[in-house]
């Protein structure tokens, strides 16, 4: 299974939504929720500004996209 790592603030929807979706999924990930200035940083260094920031071996999906989010994890 991949190494991923999901960043994520307080009252995002679409962040608890990829959450519920790979727990549901029993997919393990990492989260770094971004109100840690050290992953806010992280994730600013990435090029990203809106959460959720899905990693994927370290490849960035910078929205949600669903069809491309099974196709990496084989659901």
């Amino acid at each position: 299974m991949p190494n991923i790592v999901i960043y994520t603030q307080n009252d995002c929807p679409p962040c608890t939504f990829v959450k519920n979706y790979l727990t549901e999924k029993q997919v393990e990930f990492e989260e770094r929720n971004i109100s840690n200035a050290t992953y806010r940083q992280e994730m600013i260094d990435l090029d990203a500004f809106a959460t959720p920031l899905i990693l994927i071996d370290d490849e960035p999906m910078y929205q949600v996209d669903m069809d491309k989010l099974n196709q990496k994890l084989g659901l």
